[in-house]
């Protein structure tokens, strides 16, 4: 029986995890995120309405059990802030947070941002949410975890450390540092209080969970060559993104982990510095922008559009050994007449069909190309109206560009999302 299922980003993030995670969270009973921070940010859309999260797991809105495990970094305001959000909204959130979670303060969105300026071409194009600086506080053993806001003697006896150390390099980076300590200690007290009935040990109740037979979804944030270890390095983010990280962010281990589908999008798209071989700088690129609403759900900034790229796809299959694939927007090509589909790199006259994943060979790459027709463009509502109809309702030449990735991959396409919407879906293979 298949207990736990990984949704993993196989790209650059913003593939429609939130969207997955949701529907199948329907038929789970907990969801966990492992990783990251408040630099993702999760979309689902129910009945034409538009939910956001950054740090709560998409399946927040079906109700079940939400953990944010210890390989998350919390940031406390914007978690209370999503907690308030959600709650208006009518849901009464069943959340669970680690006690070995790390904590960020607002000093590391200060040096997120020196951090950034001074790595000048090298800079990742980061959030500025204090990421990066808060997984080096965790790697350097300054960090302070949630445990320790909510025991505030020894919150005390780690804060003044952990200050006077960042305060050092904030001066030493040749910023300001104009931070009011004591009144930021009192209000992470407070965050404390705040926080303690949701604290548990995760990775106890998460065993134990599966021990009685529970379903668990674990919700990946950013995408797979996003990670620190076997992403883009330095132009990805500061954790494990691949489902690698599932272990180490929850204490499960890989044994326990059933199957693992990979989010695609039927293009390319991300935020952040680094070469982007399939990148397009022109009409089609800025049409599909637009009909993908493709503008970070973080940040809002526009993000960068190319066709979709099969060559590091197929490192993201080999690294993360899918069971099964979902692909996401293909409703937004919809009206392009020539779709193209990335199957090779070239370089220096030699052709490259596995990603170098160094991004000093990427930056002298250019794709090579096959391509294939497009399909019309469609209403919203006639999209829903298809997902409805199932797969073999899909416009020809739509299922001709899914079954050409899916050969070239060799992973199952289980899953096709063709709108915004929950219901604007196909399931061709259930993973349950």
């Amino acid at each position: 029986m298949t207990q736990t299922i990984a949704i993993i980003g196989s790209s650059w993030g913003d593939e429609g995890k939130g969207k997955l995670v949701d529907f199948v969270s329907k038929t789970a009973d907990i969801a966990v995120r492992f990783q990251g921070g408040n630099n993702a940010g999760h979309t689902v859309v129910v009945n034409n309405k538009r939910y956001k999260f950054h740090l709560l797991p998409s399946a927040v809105i079906q109700n079940k059990i939400i953990v944010i495990a210890n390989g998350v970094v919390i940031d406390p305001a914007v978690l209370f802030s999503e907690l308030e959000y959600i709650r208006t909204e009518g849901f009464n959130p069943k959340l669970i947070v680690s006690s070995t979670a790390h904590i960020i303060f607002p000093f590391h969105n200060y040096i997120d941002e020196l951090e950034e300026e001074h790595k000048e071409l090298h800079a990742a194009g980061t959030t500025k949410r204090g990421i990066g600086p808060c997984y080096s506080d965790k790697a350097s053993r300054y960090g302070i975890r949630v445990f320790d806001l909510i025991h505030p003697e020894i919150f005390r006896s780690k804060w003044d450390k952990l200050v006077e150390v960042r305060k050092r390099f904030v001066e030493s980076m040749g910023g300001e540092w104009n931070f009011d300590i004591k009144a930021i200690f009192q209000q992470y007290v407070e965050y404390g209080k705040r926080l303690e009935p949701f604290v548990r040990d995760t990775a106890y109740y998460l065993n134990e969970a599966l021990d009685q037979g529970k379903r668990i979804v674990f919700e990946g944030a950013q995408g797979s060559l996003l990670c620190i270890d076997h992403g883009m390095y330095p132009y990805g983010t500061s954790s494990t993104t691949w489902a690698g990280g599932i272990s180490a962010g929850t204490g499960i281990s890989p044994k326990r982990i059933d199957k693992i589908v990979g989010i695609i999008k039927a293009y390319t798209s991300r935020v952040g510095g680094g070469p982007l071989p399939t990148e397009l700088h022109d009409e089609t690129g800025n049409l599909i922008r637009e009909q993908g609403n493709e503008y970070g759900t973080t940040t809002g900034r526009p993000r960068r559009i190319g066709w979709i790229d099969l060559v590091n796809l197929k490192y993201a299959c080999m690294l993360n050994r899918y069971d099964a694939l979902s692909i996401s927007l293909l409703d937004v090509l919809g009206g392009i007449k020539k779709l193209k589909l990335c199957v090779k790199y070239i370089r220096n006259g030699e052709e490259l069909d596995t990603w170098p994943i160094q991004s000093e060979i990427i930056q002298e790459c250019n794709p090579k190309y096959i391509e294939m027709p497009g399909w019309k463009t469609l209403p919203e509502e006639q999209w829903s109206k298809t997902a409805q109809q199932g797969y073999h309702a899909l416009p020809k030449e739509m299922r001709d560009y899914i079954e050409t990735i899916e050969t070239y991959l060799k992973v199952p396409i289980s899953f096709i999302s063709i709108g915004p919407n929950r219901n604007d879906s196909i399931v061709r293979n259930p993973i349950w």
